[in-house]
């Protein structure tokens, strides 16, 4: 970025990204520098300066009053000169490079995916890494782009952005309703095998709306798991009835694998979120995958679309 009054502006940039990432180490890999080259940029720009910015300790960074003061004043300026670079690098270019995502194994098995081939048919020179995790992937220390995320979210600091509730509903395999039978009433599923999902929360009784509003039954079954890709999995070998949410079985319904069981009840579902870090500028190409999501998820996701474009910068999912 050059220089004015004999003052590196790359100091003054290298500086800002520490503090909005926390660290040296994840400012340097976010900035694409060696950790040591990060810190002497941050002691170069406070000798140039005369005070001292931050506060090192061996466990964290903090900011001195001089260094609050001066992110105060030079953070607009800063966001303003990125967002124009940007724009200027980009103008009459068709977009490129790689955008990297992380999903959930819910979500990226199977009815993603053409939303992404969609994505990369109308920009072929943009590349997307899709890294498919049932762990919540740290998006800044693994240099992840965007996030689909289903549930309370639990970091305030990520820029969320809401997609819709999705709708559970219940649903088995021919196979294992062929040999039960099918529920008639909400009440028969105590007689039945169900597979149970046991949440942050632990397992609670399934609570549904039908036509006579909300009722809840408690369930049981031979196996209990953690993680929906397995209801999923095991649904699908006929163990037993499984509430899941439509979206995860949207496929296995149209290829007669699963089939819906008490179709006049559903769940409410979890809220579904399109997150990513809290950057001073945006590339383009990770605006424009951003978008087509927001876009194309709040289309397939059934339940209550909401607003894709209110922005939530807070994690009270």
């Amino acid at each position: 970025m050059g220089a004015t009054n004999g003052l590196d502006l790359n100091l003054v940039s290298v500086f800002a990204k520490v503090v909005e990432l926390g660290s040296f180490t994840d400012a340097g890999r976010a900035l694409g520098l060696p950790k040591s080259s990060v810190s002497r940029a941050v002691t170069r720009l406070e000798e140039a300066l005369g005070v001292r910015l931050l506060q090192r300790t061996s466990r964290k960074l903090g900011l001195t009053q001089a260094g609050d003061r001066y992110l105060g004043e030079v953070r607009g300026p800063i966001a303003r000169i990125a967002e124009a670079s940007g724009e200027v690098s980009d103008l009459g270019q068709e977009p490129r490079g790689l955008v990297r995502i992380s999903i959930p194994p819910e979500i990226g098995d199977g009815h993603i995916s053409a939303i992404l081939v969609d994505f990369v048919r109308r920009h072929p020179r943009i590349q997307v890494d899709v890294v498919v995790a049932s762990r919540r992937v740290n998006l800044v220390e693994e240099g992840i782009d965007l996030a689909i995320r289903a549930g309370k979210l639990d970091d305030s600091t990520l820029i969320a952005r809401r997609v819709a509730v999705s709708e559970k509903a219940l649903f088995a395999a021919p196979a294992y309703l062929a040999q039960r039978g099918r529920p008639k009433r909400l009440s028969d599923l105590t007689q039945h095998d169900c597979v149970l999902h046991r949440t942050a929360t632990g397992f609670l009784p399934w609570r549904l709306t039908g036509p006579r509003g909300i009722e809840q039954v408690t369930v049981t079954g031979p196996i209990t798991v953690d993680d929906l890709g397995s209801v999923r999995h095991l649904c699908l070998g006929g163990l037993g009835i499984a509430m899941m949410p439509l979206p995860v079985v949207r496929h296995d319904v149209e290829r007669g694998t699963l089939v819906r069981v008490l179709p006049g009840y559903v769940g409410r579902g979890a809220a579904v979120y399109v997150v990513s870090p809290p950057l001073l500028h945006v590339p383009t190409r990770v605006t424009l995958l951003r978008e087509h999501l927001l876009r194309e998820l709040a289309a397939k996701v059934a339940g209550t679309p909401c607003d894709a474009a209110a922005d939530m910068a807070a994690a009270a999912g």
